[in-house]
Order: C-alpha cells, then sequence, then structure tokens
C-alpha cells in the first residue's frame, strides 16, 4: 500500500507526541500549566487560591498532558511541592524588577488624538513638529500604527494640532489626561516581562490605562487625571519596597 510522505509525517509526529506525553510525570506537567498562567502563579504565591479548586479545574489539562487518567490528590501534592519554588522565584525576580527604577516625572493637563492613517498624515506630522521645535518643554509623543496613529500632547497646544490637522480624519479624542514617565536603565531591555510587572500593580489597583508610551530607557503610562494621584504613589511605594528588601 502506498503511504504518502505527508501522512508518513502525520504518523512520525503522532508517534513522538504520544512518547512524549508519557515522558511527562504529574509534577512536570502541573509545572507546566501553571508557568504559563501568571496570576495563577502570584496567587499561589501569595497563598490567596483554594489548592483543591485549582487541582479540579487543571486535572483535564494535566491528563491530555501526561496521557492518563490523574486523582486530584496527585496534583495537589505536586501543587504543594511547587509553591516555595515559585515563592522564591517570584520574591527574586520582583526584587530584580523594582530595582530598576528610576526617577518618575508627572506631566499633567493632556489630551490625546488618534488619526486615520492617510498619504498627507505625516506631512502634518512634520509641520506640528516644526511648529513645536521651539517649545522644548512641550509634552507629545507620536505613535503610528497599521491603521491610525495616535498623539499625547500637552492640552495648551491642541488649538494648533486642531489647526494643522483639519483635514485628517479624527478618529477619537480624550481630554483631562496625565503621564507617568519612569526613567530606567539600559539593562531593562534584558529583563523578561519588565513591563507586566508594572502594568500588574497598576491593574490590581483598578486603574484604567489610556496609552501606554515606551522608549529604550523610558516607560510612560497614560491615565485619566482623576488616577494620577494613585498611580504615581503605587510606583513611588514600589521604588521604596526596593530599599526596604
Amino acid at each position: 500500500m502506498h503511504i504518502s510522505k505527508y501522512h508518513k509525517y502525520i504518523v512520525t509526529y503522532d508517534i513522538f507526541y504520544q512518547y512524549y506525553r508519557k515522558m511527562l510525570t504529574i509534577s512536570q506537567a502541573v509545572e507546566k500549566v501553571i508557568r504559563v498562567k501568571p496570576f495563577i502563579v502570584e496567587s499561589l504565591t501569595e497563598g490567596l487560591i483554594n489548592i483543591s479548586s485549582l487541582a479540579r479545574n487543571i486535572a483535564p489539562t494535566v491528563e491530555q498532558m501526561t496521557g492518563k487518567e490523574v486523582k486530584s490528590g496527585a496534583i495537589i501534592m505536586a501543587l504543594n511541592r511547587l509553591v516555595p519554588h515559585l515563592q522564591q522565584a517570584e520574591s527574586q525576580y520582583n526584587k530584580n524588577m523594582l530595582s530598576m527604577l528610576g526617577d518618575i516625572n508627572v506631566r499633567s493637563n493632556l489630551t490625546d488624538f488618534t488619526f486615520r492613517n492617510s498619504p498627507t498624515l505625516f506631512d502634518c506630522n512634520t509641520k506640528l513638529m516644526e511648529k513645536l521645535k521651539t517649545g522644548n518643554s512641550a509634552f507629545y509623543t507620536m505613535v503610528r500604527g497599521v491603521y491610525e496613529s495616535t498623539l499625547v500632547i500637552g492640552s495648551d497646544f491642541v488649538d494648533i494640532v486642531e489647526d494643522t490637522y483639519k483635514d485628517e480624519e479624527c478618529t477619537f479624542r480624550n481630554d483631562n489626561l496625565s503621564a507617568i514617565t519612569l526613567k530606567l536603565p539600559a539593562s531593562n531591555v534584558q529583563a523578561l516581562g519588565f513591563y507586566y510587572q508594572i502594568m500588574k500593580f497598576i491593574a490590581w489597583e483598578g486603574i484604567n490605562v489610556k496609552e501606554v508610551i515606551s522608549t529604550t530607557n523610558e516607560f510612560s503610562i497614560v491615565v485619566e487625571e482623576d488616577d494620577v494621584d494613585r498611580a504615581f504613589t503605587l510606583l513611588k511605594n514600589l521604588k521604596n519596597l526596593t530599599k526596604l528588601g
């Protein structure tokens, strides 16, 4: 019987997958499941999650990965053994991350514009920068996406923006915003999950981030002016945790 080359690949892959599944222990499978769920990892390390309920929840995935029926008790034991290792790794990771936070600056009274990309939009950006070049203290940032571009700028320059972009399609505008900027060392580009760690604390505090602006050594979040005090205090406290550690 003739077996196509494509069919041979399918058979080979299926054999390899079945072998791989048999090689995974319950503990290895549980760790793989948990490692890709950062919020669960944090809840486990803080003791905020019911391990029995978690074991029942991930049981179908663990069984699929190991290729056999797994009792909840075995998963619970694996989770209990895993928690101390997660706690140690999370503590060291957070300490390293927090030590990288530099000066914090706040700029208030900002406006956010979003324009539909067009052949003439780049010329408008150039004209705006030409008008702003004499004001070194002006806060503005431009980000071009695939279909639209966003401009965040001091509200004092709104009239200039409206005049410069009068022939462009503005799809969104948001006033009364503030930007909080963190200065970062060059080594931040090698830190895995660096931005996630910052945004995690912002999200837990219930602060709505309107825009995120990043350069190599700066990281800014744009929030409503009503939220800027809470966000600033949160980030300042994160910096202080490094000194306490």
